[in-house]
């Protein structure tokens, strides 16, 4: 559904009036497209003591192919970008009304060496002069350390405290920036989330911390970084799930779309309309199953056998029974317990057990805003996405053992078919209330998903990651 306020605000005479009155004016998001470069401009450098990232960082940077100035805060990066051959600068703060094409395109700060509260000035420092020159739709990413890997109290006590600056830096930045947070285990790679966090793929995502603990291997094309890989996805005849096949095919993956017999037409649709576009050359195919059925986990793996078996697995199908829990209905639910939780562990189950998802395999769940905030109405919905968080820290560790990652995208407001049918209010509700000013995109999702499903991702599991422009709900 358009978002007619969004668009008004952004004409030439909706700014003017939006100006003269003082109303909020929400950044038009740059989403990726296939005419436009991925990356480009600059990057402002900043760090704390002891950055142990810089070089990570410069392989990133110089392969994507943008530039670097450093803040005199990162007074150890030149040297590290002249050991690259790499042309870098220094940093010299903008003034607030600078030209766009002075402006940089993101701000990255190391923080790995902090050790101490006393240190965190130098996040001050840095962002003080520089956040007034980071252009519209820019993006910040500060690197740090898990807690937990800290020796001292003191440490830890630091590190944790990046969370709330990020989350801050988010809700400041305004004009489309996002502000993320990626900790860095010793010896982990960066590049995938660096990639991500650093494109317009990224945009609907801010304000989240995602933990890195092992090395991966990069993918042989950065632009099809899935191909020859197998995906399920369920729940893909139309929305969200449509819209993670059509992004997993397109980034070279082969796709097969599972939805109930209902929804056949749609899917078929969906899919046809892949198998034109996708650049894979394997055969997409639709698969019609009811996954509460009890037989349904033995056929899907059946027919996933056929083809070789799977590499990806993107739960997403699920349902909604929504009333308040003293009008709620036995069957209400245990419906959506039994569709959006308990069918992902029966289907997770017959694919583990009989070697169907290969190894190096992805499983992605889809989450809910819900199932972090809650919601009124929504105490079936919100318990079965919040059981869906716990199997995914649950289930990390063991899976990784087999070279599995299994992680989590959680959705704030969506702009689907059902949002469209909320009453106004509520609808325009959901869309402000987050750091971006409107609502998302289910592109936003897929990329995340997709994002998660890479095999520069392989070092990223047990993490949960919203896609909601940082909701002020659940925050």
């Amino acid at each position: 559904m358009k978002d007619r306020y969004l668009d008004f605000v952004n004409s030439p005479f909706g700014t003017s009036i939006a100006r003269s009155l003082g109303l909020p004016r929400p950044e038009t998001l740059r989403r990726q497209r296939a005419d436009q470069a991925e990356f480009g401009g600059m990057a402002a450098i900043g760090a704390g003591p002891s950055p142990a990232l810089f070089d990570d960082l410069m392989g990133t940077l110089s392969a994507i192919g943008m530039t670097s100035i450093a803040h005199e805060s990162a007074s150890g990066w030149l040297p590290v970008a002249a050991r690259h051959g790499a042309m870098s600068g220094r940093f010299e703060p903008r003034t607030h009304d600078a030209a766009a094409h002075d402006r940089v395109q993101a701000l990255i700060f190391d923080a790995t060496g902090i050790d101490d509260a006393g240190q965190l000035h130098s996040l001050y420092a840095f962002f003080h002069d520089a956040l007034r020159s980071l252009g519209k739709n820019g993006r910040i990413v500060v690197l740090g350390r898990p807690p937990a890997t800290r020796a001292s109290v003191a440490a830890s006590t630091a590190q944790y405290a990046l969370d709330g600056m990020t989350r801050s830096l988010g809700k400041e930045a305004r004009n489309g920036i996002t502000a993320n947070l990626l900790r860095v285990t010793e010896g982990a790679d960066i590049d995938s989330a660096l990639r991500f966090f650093l494109s317009p793929r990224s945009a609907y995502v801010s304000g989240q911390s995602v933990s890195i603990d092992y090395p991966a291997v990069a993918p042989e094309s950065w632009a099809t970084p899935l191909a020859g890989k197998r995906a399920l996805v369920t729940g893909a005849a139309r929305g969200i799930g449509a819209s993670i096949a059509s992004v997993l095919a397109a980034h070279g993956a082969i796709v097969t779309g599972l939805d109930v017999a209902a929804a056949r037409d749609a899917l078929d649709q969906t899919m046809l309309s892949i198998e034109d576009s996708a650049p894979s050359g394997g055969a997409h195919a639709a698969l019609v199953a009811d996954i509460g059925a009890p037989e349904a986990p033995v056929e899907i793996a059946a027919a996933l056998l056929a083809s070789g078996g799977i590499d990806i697995v993107v739960h997403n199908a699920g349902i909604t029974r929504d009333k308040t829990i003293a009008r709620m209905s036995g069957e209400m639910w245990d419906s959506v317990i039994d569709i959006n939780l308990l069918a992902q562990a029966r289907i997770d189950e017959v694919l583990l057990a009989e070697n169907v998802l290969r190894a190096g395999g992805r499983i992605v769940a889809v989450s809910s805003i819900s199932g972090i905030a809650g919601n009124r109405g929504q105490t079936n919905y919100a318990t079965s996405k919040s059981g869906v968080i716990g199997r995914v820290h649950a289930m990390a560790p063991a899976l990784r053992e087999r070279g599995i990652t299994i992680n989590a995208v959680a959705p704030g407001f969506i702009e689907t078919h059902m949002t469209a049918r909320m009453p106004f209010g509520v609808r325009e509700a959901g869309r402000r209330l987050n750091s971006l000013g409107q609502g998302g995109l289910p592109v936003d999702v897929a990329e995340t998903v997709a994002w998660l499903a890479s095999p520069g991702s392989a070092g990223i599991t047990g993490n949960v990651v919203r896609v909601c422009g940082q909701s002020l709900i659940g925050a």
